[in-house]
């Protein structure tokens, strides 16, 4: 048996089927006792956005579900899935369809994709069960061999997981992008044997999204445009393809509309804008070539409010700012320190490389700094920097959201220069140290469930049954009172008499720094302390 494109694409939503299935106890392999398993999450979501491609060819519809992927990936479990397929994409560019020979080879190009996307890769994580899997099928047959030989190499690699990273035995799981991808190649091998699995919105029962018609009445005005999305093939006959400039397309698309992200891959251009007339868009288009898939949607209808009013203006500047933060307070916060936009996340809630896309239109700016304020989230923003094409995106590594409040509140003057700025931010961040308080979800060697943690890193110092107890004991374990300055950032469950009380005791225990309290409301973590 060979891989076709629709055999191709069954697979790909089986292991999406797999994976939704599975996802909760994905999440539940967390090597930290707080609320931040979202693996299973990221990786699911990721694989969806994968999951409405379409192409005649193999090498059509891996570069389909390539490009949904990248656009999709969340967090860096999702980042990493994306930059597998997308290696194997590079893998099938001039097939029809593939043997195990050449799914072995494109395989191949998946692990040094997926290693490549990784500044600094860790064994014992998704990319060594990645590896040892690919190995371990290299000299199969059949398709079906290769499967069945991948997925025993990949579990064996996995069982194996917490003899190469401790922070996986300490906490007695394996890792869980490796458990995910699992599940991804488990779901795949069913598809292959005919046994596809079904994701929700396949099943018969699912019913299709409903229109709003009152969103968009007979006396309304066409205001946001529409969303209009395609994938088209470059013809021979219209075009030279060895020497066609895609840039011909982009620029033209630029001065037609909003939002665009535009992609070539040898002869499929993958285009999304956001125009008044996608009739234009598309007789213009079809100059180059013909269509292969075509989406237009009244954003009207859409369910992005929340940034919808400034998709078209162009209030161009010199330099913007893209932060991520979670809870009100933060979020006014960032953007009283001069965030043009907040992009919504944290921990358990990764933000998609689209929607950073999203944000990067709404600045409008020659360059854009980006804030991510979360490990699990720097390879997304990182991802989607290298993606815009039409502003400089530099990524500044801020890893939590004290960081990235102390890089605001302490940035340069523009006339400094981007390069300048940039160097400056990222070394600034080094001075800081962020402190956080979170309700464990397992018993820890710091106290049984529901115990309060303070911790820095992944290093837990603390632990009590006491919120306040809790967050005075990491102050004293982080020697906040030979420091500055120390923000105390609350969350949203902290009431705000509980929070006062906090900064009055530490106040007292730290006489020679200056106690700031600011109503955060975010998420996950009920205190914050920020010290510089």
């Amino acid at each position: 048996m060979n891989l076709t494109a629709d055999l191709y694409l069954n697979m790909i939503r089986s292991g999406a089927a797999n994976l939704a299935q599975n996802r909760q106890a994905i999440n539940d392999l967390n090597v930290f006792p707080i609320p931040d398993g979202d693996t299973g999450d990221n990786m699911y979501m990721t694989m969806e956005a994968g999951c409405k491609a379409g192409g005649t060819t193999l090498a059509q519809m891996s570069e389909a579900v390539s490009q949904g992927m990248l656009l999709g990936a969340r967090g860096n479990s999702g980042v990493i899935l994306s930059r597998i397929f997308a290696g194997m994409a590079q893998g099938f560019s001039k097939l029809k369809e593939a043997d195990a020979q050449a799914f072995g080879a494109a395989m191949r190009s998946g692990v040094e994709a997926a290693y490549h996307a990784v500044s600094q890769p860790v064994e014992g994580t998704i990319l060594t069960v990645l590896r040892e899997g690919a190995a371990a099928a290299d000299r199969s047959t059949t398709l079906e061999e290769y499967f069945d030989l991948m997925i025993a190499g990949m579990d064996l690699a996995l069982e194996q997981t917490p003899d190469l990273l401790d922070v996986l035995k300490k906490a007695g799981v394996v890792d869980s992008g490796g458990a995910g991808l699992i599940a991804v190649w488990e779901g795949m091998r069913a598809a292959l044997h005919g046994n596809s699995l079904l994701l929700e919105e396949d099943t018969p029962r699912q019913q299709a999204h409903a229109v709003d018609f009152q969103a968009f009445t007979e006396d309304s005005v066409l205001e946001f445009g529409y969303c209009t999305e395609f994938l088209l093939r470059l013809q021979r006959f219209k075009v030279n393809l060895d020497s066609f400039d895609e840039h011909v397309i982009s620029d033209w698309l630029s001065s037609r509309g909003d939002s665009l992200v535009f992609f070539r891959e040898g002869s499929i251009v993958k285009v999304h804008i956001h125009t008044k007339d996608p009739g234009e868009i598309l007789s213009k288009c079809r100059e180059w070539g013909e269509f292969l898939t075509v989406k237009v949607e009244n954003m009207t209808l859409q369910h992005h409010e929340n940034h919808m009013d400034t998709r078209f203006k162009r209030s161009h500047k010199a330099l913007g700012i893209v932060a991520v933060a979670a809870g009100d307070g933060l979020t006014d916060a960032f953007k009283q320190m001069g965030a043009d936009v907040v992009v919504e996340g944290g921990q358990t809630m990764n933000p998609p490389v689209e929607r950073f896309i999203e944000a990067f239109d709404e600045v409008q700016a020659d360059a854009i700094l980006v804030f991510p304020n979360n490990g699990n989230i720097l390879l997304t923003a990182r991802q989607a920097a290298q993606l815009y094409r039409k502003s400089r995106v530099e990524v500044i590594p801020t890893k939590t959201l004290g960081e990235g409040y102390y890089a605001l509140a302490n940035m340069p003057a523009q006339e400094e220069g981007i390069e300048k700025i940039v160097e400056t931010l990222s070394q600034a961040i080094g001075n800081v140290t962020t402190g956080l308080v979170s309700q464990a979800i397992r018993d820890t060697e710091k106290g049984p469930k529901g115990t309060y943690l303070g911790f820095c890193g992944k290093d837990i110092l603390c632990g009590s049954p006491l919120r306040l107890k809790a967050a005075e004991e990491l102050s004293g374990k982080l020697d906040a009172a030979s420091r500055d300055i120390l923000l105390i950032l609350s969350g949203a469950g902290v009431p705000q008499e509980e929070a006062e009380t906090l900064r009055s005791t530490l106040e007292k225990a730290c006489p020679l720094t200056e106690v700031i309290l600011l109503p955060g409301g975010q998420p996950v973590y009920d205190y914050i302390l920020v010290i510089f």
